[in-house]
């Protein structure tokens, strides 16, 4: 059973938000039968149907009502932000200038802090057939952040199938930002049985980060090769999960890889395929680097079918900064911090080839 995109935009629009107010929720659909659905509350990417073969199926995880949205933990489909991913202690330098944003309880900053982008209701700056717009305003100091920041994420869905996000940002201090969405998907069918975990998935990247129990970096990137975090070619997930100490103490993969330099010119970034071999995603980035996670810890988390995720029911693929970047100045990527006179722009791509 596929919860339909009319009735999930019927649902999440008759819910409350954290502020008691009825989201905005808006569906775009091109000429082959895909559709995928947005609201304002954290700028979401609700749902992704793909039409396959004789029947469409869900491919991205999800909750079926508002009030789910708001008890759930995991963050899909969330627009993450100040800075996504972790920042050891909360503390960073600018310019020599010493900075202490919030921290969770593991000590850490954590997908930009306790009230972060996710929780937050974007602005509808732009509505299209086929595109909107959000934007946000964070004002200086925001969970400690420096600078007034305005934020545009802006989803289009092409003739290609695809999911074209962009991510504008511009500030009136010097600050850091690094966007993403949290996205977990299962190209079987986001409330089919099946994991994610025989997915097939290939990520140009010859180097990972290994962290510490917090997703901490540990200091210098490492070649894949001889590793378990090889996907230089296709392999099923589940090939190598949990074969080595890095992956046990995050129950999984939970890890950033540093692209190749090629993807920022257009090269696939990752590809991942269905177990039937009949759904194969494509993602194409401008940003350095991506971080998978096996939806380790999604176990009792609200589905659409009235029933709960278990772990590794979908996987998420994140492109961003490597995490905790500020501290690490001398790695081979562009520099997150933000200046008044550049403009933050990256986008990502998400293309669907069904079979039909």
């Amino acid at each position: 059973m596929t919860i339909t995109s009319s009735q999930l935009v019927d649902s999440f629009s008759k819910g409350k938000a954290f502020d008691e107010k009825p989201a905005k929720v808006y569906q775009l659909k091109n000429s082959h039968g895909m559709v995928v659905t947005f609201m304002d509350i954290g700028a979401t990417w609700l749902s992704c149907q793909v039409p396959v073969r004789d029947e469409i199926r869900e491919v991205l995880l999800g909750c079926n009502t508002m009030e789910k949205f708001n008890q759930q933990s995991a963050r899909m489909g969330v627009t993450i932000g100040r800075y996504a991913n972790r920042i050891a202690n909360g503390q960073f330098f600018i310019d020599d200038v010493a900075h202490q944003v919030d921290i969770g309880t593991t000590g850490h900053t954590l997908h930009g802090g306790e009230v972060g982008f996710d929780q937050r209701r974007w602005k509808v700056a732009q509505v299209k057939e086929q595109l909107v717009q959000f934007s946000l305003v964070s004002a200086e100091g925001d969970q400690g952040f420096p600078g007034e920041l305005k934020v545009t994420v802006t989803y289009e869905l092409t003739e290609l199938n695809e999911v074209h996000i962009r991510y504008c940002a511009n500030t009136n201090k010097p600050t850091i930002v690094n966007l993403t969405n949290h996205a977990y998907f299962n190209l079987m069918g986001a409330d089919s049985i099946d994991d994610c975990l025989g997915h097939i998935l290939s990520i140009n990247a010859s180097h990972y980060l290994p962290t510490d129990n917090a997703g901490i970096p540990l200091g210098e990137l490492c070649d894949v090769v001889g590793t378990g975090f090889d996907f230089l070619s296709p392999k099923v997930i589940g090939q190598d999960l949990l074969l080595d100490e890095q992956q046990d103490s995050r129950n999984g993969y939970d890890h950033s890889f540093l692209l190749n330099d090629r993807c920022s010119q257009g090269e696939c970034a990752a590809t991942l395929t269905s177990p039937d071999s009949l759904v194969t995603m494509k993602l194409y980035t401008t940003k350095p680097a991506l971080q998978l996670y096996t939806g380790n810890y999604l176990k009792g988390t609200a589905n659409r079918l009235d029933r709960e995720y278990d772990n590794y029911a979908g996987v998420a693929l994140e492109t961003q900064y490597l995490p905790d970047s500020p501290n690490h100045p001398h790695w081979p990527q562009s520099s997150c911090v933000l200046y008044p006179t550049d403009t933050y722009t990256f986008s990502s791509t998400y293309q669907f080839v069904g079979i039909v």
